[in-house]
């Protein structure tokens, strides 16, 4: 929840910079509903606007609620369905997630699909069979690269400074492309799979050297178009382009 007209001016810059140094990335801006078709001039079609969360249904009593079509109408191409917060905050479950995931498919927008453990279910092993679980759970069937990507977010490394370590989220990353074969059969080896959490300038390039890394979820550095801009570096020197997702 960050994001007011004011600030449209680091989307600009954001864009500016695409403009002169052609990175090797897909890039992504999600902000708030208010910000969308604004957000969408100041991009002038270099960089994508999406949301940052939506309603299974296309429309209905549900005051207050925006639906993928609102997004698409408002000129977005994409929607964080499941985040860690949208998750702890507002309860919702894995059904709720793919219902909205499904939802995005419907209206034409990627749904970037959010997973992740907490940090008792870390410390408890748990971690590849809560991921398991989640993705089973919030992957609506036939699911492809041009439809969706998948997010793994460990709750106990946002917002904290901690980072888990390269062998940690390479084991995570691994155990996410086999469920996503598992379920899915051979479209499950395109399906992009970001890292989110406490990605910033300083670690980026090595989070993104990652197996199975192909592109970043970005946070508390995302509000800053020097620090994102610097992110965006690192990923246009991986090898193969990637998804740079802002929120």
């Amino acid at each position: 929840m960050n994001g007011l007209a004011a600030q449209l001016g680091e989307i600009e810059a954001i864009a500016a910079s695409v403009k002169a140094t052609r990175p090797l990335a897909d890039i992504l801006i999600c902000t708030p509903s208010t910000l969308i078709a604004r957000a969408v001039q100041c991009a002038a079609g270099r960089i994508g606007i999406g949301g940052e969360n939506c309603h299974s249904e296309t429309a209905g009593a549900f005051t207050g609620d925006i639906s993928a079509e609102m997004l698409k109408d408002a000129g977005a191409c994409a929607v964080i369905v499941g985040h860690s917060e949208r998750r702890q905050h507002h309860g919702e479950t894995d059904a709720m997630v793919a219902a909205k995931a499904s939802a995005a498919r419907r209206a034409g927008l990627l749904a970037v699909i959010c997973i992740g453990e907490t940090k008792s279910q870390r410390m408890d092993g748990k971690a590849l069979s809560v991921c398991g679980d989640q993705i089973a759970g919030s992957v609506p069937d036939g699911m492809t690269l041009s439809a969706n990507a998948v997010a793994y977010e460990p709750l106990w490394a946002i917002g904290t400074g901690h980072t888990p370590t390269s062998e940690q989220i390479a084991e995570v990353h691994a155990h996410i492309r086999h469920c996503l074969v598992m379920r899915l059969g051979a479209a499950g080896r395109e399906v992009r799979i970001l890292y989110g959490g406490s990605v910033k300038p300083s670690n980026a390039r090595e989070i993104l050297a990652v197996p199975e890394v192909g592109g970043a979820l970005i946070g508390g550095a995302s509000l800053r178009a020097t620090d994102f801009g610097a992110i965006v570096n690192a990923v246009s020197r991986q090898t193969e382009p990637s998804l740079t997702a802002l929120e």
